[in-house]
């Protein structure tokens, strides 16, 4: 995925195909990833593109509700934390490091968890929304829209602008898993939790991901009222994306629907 004619034809064949896979994304400082189920792709803000394929889907016990949710999880992070992903090495150690020390910030007791839970927090938000990653997320948000709506074309010429904001997007789900993380910790059984209180965390985000997944089908319509607190989160989280963003983003979703169109 070279030039801007190019990245074009693959967008107006999109939309001349009514190619709809269901994308997610991720916004870095220097680039956008864009991800369907079966590939991803990394654009750089210095013009260059990387591909990858996303972890085969499995089946078995990985397909059991709760645990088919923690799979979709560790999936949706493969672009950035995979020795073949976007992430350097020293950012990925750094990244690992925010995510072990606030799952063993469980095992501690009171306040002292909570801080330290809160800090690797913290930690890891200043990593990932560091530099331009806000207006590359909002940017993020758009291209999926546009490839949703079949509107690539006129986005990339900046005739339309779709939204900024997105249902699917991560900090909705934080929004929910957090909330129902502090829940399962007041009303775990004590007992349990001090034999292993790193279930407490697992456990919340598995039933977060099974909720998170029914608020996005047809019949989990009722429940869509539990993404205005993400929504309202993403005015902090995104910012209006200017053109030149919102082209790179597009520049990673021409990326994977070519390899779907290929496929």
């Amino acid at each position: 995925m070279g030039s801007d004619p190019q990245v074009l034809d693959v967008l107006a064949r999109a939309d001349a195909a009514g190619v709809r896979p269901r994308l997610g994304g991720m916004a870095r400082p220097d680039g956008v990833v864009i991800a369907s189920e079966r590939f991803w792709a990394f654009a750089g803000r210095d013009g260059s593109v990387r591909v990858g394929k996303q972890p085969a889907q499995r089946t078995g016990i990985a397909g059991l509700p709760l645990v088919r949710g923690l799979v979709r999880l560790a999936g949706s992070v493969t672009p950035l934390l995979s020795r073949r992903g976007v992430a350097k090495r020293r950012e990925r150690r750094l990244l690992l490091l925010a995510i072990t020390v606030g799952l063993l910030a469980a095992v501690l007791p009171g306040l002292y968890g909570l801080f330290i839970g809160l800090g690797a927090t913290v930690a890891m938000l200043a990593l990932l929304f560091r530099g331009r990653t806000l207006r590359l997320h909002g940017a993020e948000h758009r291209a999926i829209a546009a490839a949703e709506g079949g509107q690539l074309v006129r986005t990339w010429a900046g005739d339309v602008r779709p939204s900024r904001f997105a249902a699917r997007c991560g900090t909705n789900f934080a929004a929910i898993a957090v909330p129902l993380t502090l829940l399962f910790e007041a009303v775990w059984p004590s007992a349990a939790a001090v034999v292993a209180p790193a279930l407490v965390p697992v456990a919340a985000l598995a039933v977060s991901m099974e909720l998170w997944q029914l608020v996005h089908r047809p019949r989990g319509r009722v429940l869509r009222f539990l993404l205005l607190p993400g929504l309202g989160l993403q005015r902090i989280t995104t910012r209006e994306p200017a053109l030149e963003d919102t082209r790179v983003a597009l520049r990673a979703t021409a990326a994977v629907l070519e390899l779907e169109l290929a496929a």
